[in-house]
């Protein structure tokens, strides 16, 4: 099982070119920003019409024109349009600029009524404290993780609030309003220059800041897609427990470190495979490997086992070698019983379609065994060694001999019983075999004859 080397991205050409589907699933993420942005504000312009509703007006009730509501009506209308075509699909990028524009226009036009409203010199607008609520439109940007829709909207603010000055002095009257005098500039309808270009500098300063931690954050999430999505990939090649082992690992998967674990070991194979094999053709083959892949596999997971690896015909998968377990020996033994019983059914199905039968032999043992990474540093495989691992392919071998279906010793047998395993039948008891391959005879238990 090759881990591999799971490079996130790290420079500019690596975003620009990730792969589809990493590129799909941030574009969802998108999307979903879209959508809380245009829920963000409706729920902003309810406030404010709430807010607007219930305050006492400060001006008088005969004014002829009054742009609250209008404005707020207006940009109500507009929100749930906008939501309307977040939730119909993807917004293009003409649609999002477009709002950044109106939302500001919105903004920057009611400040510019309220001279009119209140009959005062255009030099009264420039100290409500309704422009803070421009840096409320520039954040709402960032929510959709793209640093361009944040500058924009920042300079879309600084430049509306420097048109609004701008068209402040040069109104009627306005070059007379200017003044230097910080208090006369705070009791009066005077300009100030400065405080002017104080509050554009602040636009912009705070656009760069939400811009550059927008950049940043945008490449944690996408970094966060790239994995998670190298994960979901690694799961197809490993069992949940490797996959685990190396996402959660601390330091860097690498080779010389192994646990220690007591476990145990299973080993399948088809019997007389390599015959069979010369009798179809190459797709026929696969066909039945996959078959067989398809049926034994998930029964093993099911059963909280590991695909160790996939040996042409053979599987060998381990319980509580990747994660400690207290039961590993009685999982393995329910696990031989459950392939024992589907592999029935399948020899079944394939003789009533006219196919060969096939045999399969399943053996477990249990003992001490050393989970950990072997290879070097181009190539890295997680495997199991030890005495288990050998004594389970000798007496997944020894089926053969013994002219039955599953084995295991009698010391495993005995572990499975006390973890709470019971066997489906009565298993017969064969004492003081002599297997292959290992050193001392073996009392011998029969899972399936």
């Amino acid at each position: 099982m090759s881990s591999g080397h799971l490079r996130p991205p790290e420079s500019e050409t690596d975003y620009e070119n990730l792969p589809e589907r990493v590129s799909r699933v941030v574009q969802m993420q998108q999307d979903a920003s879209e959508r809380l942005i245009g829920w963000s504000q409706l729920i902003i312009v309810m406030l404010f019409g709430g807010l607007y509703a219930v305050s006492p007006k400060t001006f008088s009730s005969d004014v002829p024109f009054t742009p609250v509501p209008w404005v707020l009506s207006f940009y109500l209308l507009f929100t749930v349009l906008r939501l309307y075509l977040a939730y119909r699909g993807r917004l293009p990028d003409a649609i999002l600029y477009a709002s950044v524009v109106i939302d500001m226009a919105l903004l920057f036009g009611l400040i510019w009524s309220f001279h009119i409203q209140y009959v005062q010199p255009p030099s009264f607008y420039l100290k409500v404290p309704t422009l803070l609520y421009v840096f409320i439109f520039i954040a709402l940007r960032a929510l959709r993780f793209e640093a361009r829709f944040v500058v924009f909207a920042g300079c879309v603010a600084a430049i509306g609030w420097i048109v609004l000055a701008v068209y402040a002095v040069y109104a009627s009257g306005g070059m007379e309003m200017i003044t230097r005098n910080y208090i006369y500039y705070m009791t009066s309808n005077s300009i100030l220059i400065g405080a002017e270009l104080d509050k554009v500098i602040s636009i912009l300063t705070v656009t760069v800041i939400l811009a550059v931690a927008i950049s940043r954050a945008r490449r944690l999430l996408t970094r966060a897609v790239a994995e998670r999505a190298a994960a979901q990939d690694l799961s197809r090649f490993f069992s949940p427990e490797i996959v685990q082992q190396i996402t959660a690992s601390e330091q860097e998967v690498g080779i010389g470190r192994g646990r220690a674990r007591t476990a145990a070991i299973l080993n399948s194979d088809i019997r007389g495979f390599t015959g069979y094999a010369t009798t179809v053709d190459p797709d026929e083959l696969m066909a039945t490997l996959a078959e067989y892949q398809r049926l034994v596999v998930p029964i093993i997971q099911a059963q909280g086992g590991a695909i160790d690896k996939f040996m042409g015909d053979g599987i060998m998968a381990t319980f509580g070698a990747a994660a400690a377990s207290t039961t590993y020996a009685a999982d393995a033994m329910r696990a031989a019983d459950a392939i024992i019983e589907a592999v029935e059914g399948w020899k079944s199905d394939r003789m009533a379609n006219g196919k060969p039968e096939l045999r399969v032999g399943v053996a477990v043992a249990t003992g001490q065994i050393i989970f950990g990474a072997v290879g070097d540093d181009t190539r890295l495989e997680y495997t199991v060694i030890g005495d288990a691992v050998n004594r389970s392919a000798k007496l997944e071998k020894f089926t053969k001999d013994e002219k039955v279906r599953a084995l295991t010793d009698a010391v495993a047998y005995e572990k499975a019983i006390a973890q709470g395993y019971r066997a489906v039948t009565e298993p017969e008891r064969r004492g003081q075999r002599r297997v292959e391959g290992l050193k001392d005879p073996v009392d011998l238990i029969v899972l399936a004859p």
